[in-house]
């Protein structure tokens, strides 16, 4: 947080960073509003709270319009840390939790609303696909108004008791706003945080303005004494498997708001329902005259 102590390209205590990261008196750019650049900041020191949460002060923002600008910024909680990669400048196939600020639809026909802000956990074993804004890895997300705001913009992402939340204010009510809430997520301690960001064709700068830990007091099962935290492999234990999410517009596994054909669906089914049940009714009803006549 500021002020800073660094300036340049110089080093910061406790934090690395390398790529086209600069630190100056107000910010720490990942990247400029420049094609092809990619950059991150890393916390030196590894983190070993079992529940914490995280708060971003961040500004994205440049000279593209509508949909002419990009890529995104990455937050992390990870093994590895400053190794570039082609996830929003860092690494890929990464161990650990990242949540991404994608601000550019790569995938023409997707239905989603960008900015687009989605989690993902990883293990080591998956890839993200950026052709499709990493929709098969993704295990929720919501679309956030983020970009190019006069006012200050923040993210909170909390982990407490194997529960994962982010919530934003970037709406400047300086409230906190539910995005993603996700039980089942297991999280060694032990990993790093950090920030990244990259440009392709399209740019955009990328900014932290700050990043504040803070430690959640929180009581535990005593069984989780003798856990090595340590040791946990990054998890999440769904219902539903992320590769259900491809054809899922909106990537979520929470229930959506229903959209105007899926109404349509609904009441077509139901009175689909009514009409069967009064055809039934009336059939049970005539047999059951015709044998009271019989027994007359």
């Amino acid at each position: 947080m500021k002020p800073y102590q660094g300036a340049g390209s110089a080093a910061m205590p406790l934090w690395d960073f390398q790529g086209s990261t600069m630190v100056t008196s107000q910010y720490v750019r990942l990247t400029p509003d420049e094609r092809s650049r990619e950059g991150s900041i890393w916390n030196r020191v590894p983190c070993f709270l079992k529940d914490w949460e995280l708060h971003i002060h961040f500004k994205i923002h440049g000279a593209g319009k509508k949909n002419l600008h990009g890529d995104g910024l990455a937050l992390w909680y990870t093994q590895e840390r400053l190794v570039p990669g082609p996830v929003f400048g860092s690494k890929d196939n990464f161990h650990g939790l990242a949540i991404f600020l994608d601000t550019y639809p790569n995938d023409e026909a997707t239905e989603r609303v960008f900015p687009y802000i989605s989690a993902m956990v990883n293990n080591g074993s998956l890839t993200y696909d950026h052709s499709k804004d990493g929709r098969r890895t993704e295990l929720a997300g919501c679309p956030a108004d983020l970009r190019n705001q006069n006012h200050d913009t923040f993210l909170a992402i909390r982990y407490s008791r194997g529960r994962l939340t982010v919530m934003t204010d970037v709406e400047d009510k300086n409230e906190w706003k539910n995005c993603i809430d996700i039980a089942g997520v297991q999280l060694p301690t032990g990993y790093f945080f950090g920030a990244s960001a990259g440009t392709g064709d399209l740019s955009d700068n990328h900014d932290i303005i700050s990043m504040k830990l803070f430690q959640l007091m929180v009581e535990h099962p005593l069984e989780d004494e003798t856990v090595d935290w340590t040791k946990i492999e990054p998890s999440v234990s769904l219902l539903k498997s992320p590769k259900d999410n491809v054809d899922d517009p909106t990537g979520n596994f929470r229930s959506g708001p229903l959209t105007g054909w899926k109404v349509f669906l609904l009441l077509l089914c139901a009175l689909l329902g009514i009409i069967v049940c009064a055809v039934v009714g009336a059939v049970v009803f005539q047999k059951r005259q015709e044998r009271n006549k019989r027994f007359y």
